[in-house]
């Protein structure tokens, strides 16, 4: 193939990175049409195919780096070879938004599990405080009425002893009460 067929990848008015991309693609292309990989592009495994993947591999090794073929040959398997890339990478980023969707979902649930727990566990702390503060109220009262108690029954073993000394000697009904 002569070079009035090809045309510098510099006037194709891409940038550096892509056309580093563009090279590195034709030399992947390259490669694999000298190890008889081509992809199969629909079209069986008849006769018919075979010169076109020959034309490929002819034009592959003719190519002037820096440079693309402009046989239609050439051009429809570069097309049809950036078109699987571009799928391969459509594909890959469709699995990796539903990875990061399902993430997000697992993350979203742990996260409202966790809020409800903590909402849980706030409210049983705040029952758990209010009985404290009903069972420090009850014991409050109890101490009241314990001392309460405690007053009366030191006044009625007063008033019995009293009692007691005032009746003659011999006529208690039973000994004197100790104190408590």
């Amino acid at each position: 193939m002569s070079a009035t067929q090809s045309v510098a990848d510099s006037v194709l008015g891409l940038t550096q990175s892509e056309l580093f991309l563009l090279r590195q693609q034709q030399q992947i292309l390259a490669q694999r049409s000298h190890q008889g990989g081509m992809p199969d592009r629909g079209r069986g495994t008849s006769r018919q195919s075979q010169p076109s993947s020959r034309a490929v591999s002819a034009a592959s090794s003719q190519s002037v780096p820096g440079r693309i073929m402009l046989d239609p040959h050439s051009l429809q398997t570069l097309y049809a070879h950036l078109e699987n890339v571009m799928r391969s990478i459509q594909r890959r980023i469709a699995e990796l938004e539903d990875a990061t969707a399902q993430s997000v979902r697992n993350s979203s649930s742990r996260a409202g599990n966790t809020v409800q727990n903590a909402d849980n566990e706030i409210a049983r702390m705040r029952r758990i405080i209010t009985e404290i503060d009903n069972l420090e109220q009850q014991f409050e009262q109890l101490g009241r009425v314990r001392d309460k108690i405690k007053a009366i029954r030191n006044n009625v073993d007063e008033l019995s002893e009293r009692l007691d000394r005032s009746r003659p000697s011999g006529h208690s009904a039973g000994g004197a009460r100790p104190r408590r």
